[in-house]
């Protein structure tokens, strides 16, 4: 390969490299080309791309890359998916799964992933994990279950200061209609309770009336009250 020919290769692994977000590495050594072919299809639909490479071609552009972490998987042939972060990681590593196992030619090396290694058994993991779709479910449902549960702990108080002012509102409300009713009752009872007052202040001043005399009576019955005296002195006087 020429050298020009050389570089070119490295600046577009460089590039695949710097936007891809997983890496998974394979030794692809045995495989045949129809079954490189249908890796790189089912591949391809995960939103992967499948490239064998040189690993001093790939190593040179791991370092400019900054992707140190894939030199440790770089020995012996290699084959690289390139996962960006719109592509279905889990699917890529259960298409690589299924090929290691159908094949029985296929050894999985490892991966990277956000700049950290992954061992094959961690691949070979993430590969049984449910589909991009329900892991996202999952994850938001895990995200959204203690936030529901949190504003079913702030509303419930809420929802009982609701029902306790309710219930005092009803209350006072009972309290008025009571307070209503028993006025008309109040206001009859000192009509009820004054005539017999009034029929025992009648009495004394009756009494009173009656053990006074006006000058007039008085001298009325003077003259009277004198000739009856006199006439028992004189009766008195004859007999002695």
């Amino acid at each position: 390969m020429k050298k020009e020919d050389k570089e070119q290769v490295v600046a577009e692994l460089t590039g695949r490299l710097q936007k891809a977000d997983t890496l998974l590495v394979a030794d692809y050594r045995g495989l045949t080309m129809p079954q490189i072919d249908t890796l790189r299809s089912r591949l391809l639909e995960s939103g992967a791309q499948f490239h064998v490479v040189k690993n001093t071609l790939t190593r040179r552009a791991a370092e400019a890359a900054g992707a140190d972490a894939l030199l440790a998987l770089l020995e012996g042939p290699s084959a690289i998916a390139f996962i960006e972060a719109d592509g279905d990681m889990v699917a890529a590593a259960k298409a690589f799964a299924d090929s290691a196992r159908d094949t029985r030619i296929l050894v999985i090396r490892g991966g990277v992933m956000s700049g950290r290694t992954m061992t094959a058994a961690e691949v070979e993991s993430l590969a049984t994990l449910p589909p991009l779709e329900v892991l996202r479910g999952q994850v938001l449902g895990a995200v959204l279950g203690p936030l529901n549960a949190i504003a079913g702990l702030v509303n419930a108080p809420l929802q009982n200061l609701y029902g306790l002012i309710d219930a005092r509102i009803e209350q006072l409300q009972e309290q008025g209609d009571t307070s209503a009713s028993a006025a008309p009752a109040a206001e009859e009872a000192p009509v009820a309770e004054e005539a017999p007052v009034a029929e025992e202040a009648a009495e004394p001043e009756a009494a009173q009336a009656a053990s006074e005399e006006t000058p007039e009576e008085a001298d009325a019955s003077t003259p009277a009250d004198a000739t009856a005296s006199a006439s028992d002195t004189t009766t008195q006087t004859t007999e002695d």
